[in-house]
């Protein structure tokens, strides 16, 4: 990984925090599953249980980046963040 990927991922995530329209929560939900993978890899623990929807929807998004390569999590966020930016 390249010090210029990990700068402009950094910066991407202190964009997210300022967006001028916060996002749905699918897209939330995506931000949230590649900037895991990206800072702590694959997804550790069990599922949680029926009544937590939100720890579940999140769980679930990061099953499914499982085995995703980091770099490609970072590449992916920043794509995200600069779409989000543009509205």
């Amino acid at each position: 990984m390249s010090d210029d990927l990990q700068a402009r991922f950094e910066t991407a995530a202190q964009e997210a925090q300022k967006l001028p329209k916060k996002p749905d929560n699918t897209t939330l939900i995506r931000l949230y599953a590649l900037y895991k993978q990206a800072t702590a890899g694959n997804v550790t623990g069990s599922r949680p249980g029926m009544a937590d929807f939100v720890g579940r929807a999140k769980y679930d998004a990061r099953e499914k980046l499982k085995n995703y390569p980091k770099d490609k999590a970072m590449q992916d966020y920043i794509a995200l963040v600069e779409k989000l930016k543009k509205g």
